[in-house]
């Protein structure tokens, strides 16, 4: 029997992903939904994964025969690595493959864009704007000239976020636990970066170190008035500490790509306490999760996986028994 691969991503702009996992095997496609995902789970061995999805012990107990993972993103709060290691499973991720990524600049980009919709108030603006009310002084934010970017985190987008802070004109400052640098870029100590801070802008991986890093005390030695950007993690900030500094107005506004719970039901993430308050209030915005979603890195990333994927699964005993034309059965 062919190699059985599940994927849950879209890969109608990426023949040569379909392609690569259908040279080495039979490939079905589902929505990335959990409930039609576990039903087919049955007989598979690989998968390419959404983070739509979370992989955790009950999807593990659905999947008996699965032997590798792949998922197309830096991060991996959807995976649970220990049960998935557990079991003798490989995983694999992009966060390391350096020579992919370094091509990918959509996520900081994006930061910039949230920043300047927020601080420019664009959604309330074009929404008057559609209506003929022409009242510019109503809209009013600041200029990024002069003002003081900070960036917590300087690795592959941080530093991207500062060569384009720099091109606004921004003074920037960066605080990293590693040994980091980025040429016009002052670092400095945690504390000092937020009392510095204009905007601060999250650019760290999601580690246990990092779970609520940017807590109720780092929210209050943010300057008053400042902003606050996240498109790394949703877990990275005490969500329950930034609603409190939104409500208060200490915190000028936040902009966030990620919330925690992005693979809940739609209903629940109706109801998430931030999406709610960001139906009623200018102070907040979130886009949902789409910094990395450019059509270039999509297609990278996803190609890139889907080979990583066809190539592990070469070097696996069971190849040799398959026959000469896998790809009888493929569904998209």
């Amino acid at each position: 029997m062919p190699w059985q691969i599940v994927n849950t991503l879209e890969l109608g702009g990426a023949p040569e992903a379909v392609q690569a996992l259908q040279d080495v095997g039979t490939l079905t496609s589902f929505p990335a939904e959990r409930d039609t995902v576990l039903r087919g789970l049955g007989r598979c061995h690989a998968y390419l994964a959404s983070a739509s999805v979370q992989i955790d012990d009950e999807f593990l107990d659905a999947a008996p025969n699965l032997t590798v993972i792949g998922s197309p993103s830096t991060g991996t709060d959807h995976l649970d690595l220990p049960a998935i290691r557990r079991r003798g499973i490989t995983v694999f991720d992009i966060a390391t493959e350096f020579d992919l990524i370094n091509s990918f600049s959509a996520t900081a980009e994006h930061a910039f864009g949230l920043l300047l919709c927020l601080n420019r108030r664009l959604r309330p603006a074009c929404a008057a704007a559609e209506q003929g009310i022409w009242a510019r002084e109503q809209f009013t934010g600041f200029q990024l000239l002069g003002k003081t970017l900070g960036i917590l985190g300087l690795g592959r987008l941080g530093k991207i976020s500062a060569r384009i802070g720099q091109g606004f004109g921004m003074r920037v400052i960066a605080h990293d636990v590693r040994d980091a640098s980025c040429d016009g870029v002052d670092m400095v100590g945690l504390p000092a970066l937020l009392a510095a801070a204009d905007v601060l802008t999250v650019h760290v991986h999601l580690t246990s170190a990092n779970i609520g890093l940017v807590d109720a005390a780092a929210l209050s030695q943010l300057r008053p008035g400042a902003i606050l950007i996240n498109t790394s993690r949703g877990r990275i900030v005490d969500e329950a500490a930034l609603l409190s500094a939104l409500r208060s107005g200490h915190l000028g506004g936040a902009a966030l790509d990620v919330v925690d719970g992005e693979w809940l039901s739609q209903a629940e993430l109706h109801d998430h306490p931030l999406v709610a308050y960001a139906r009623d209030h200018e102070n907040l915005l979130i886009s949902p999760h789409i910094g990395g979603a450019t059509t270039e890195s999509i297609y990278g990333a996803r190609v890139f996986m889907a080979r990583k994927i066809a190539d592990f699964l070469r070097t696996q005993p069971h190849h040799a028994n398959m026959s000469a034309s896998p790809n009888m059965s493929a569904s998209q």
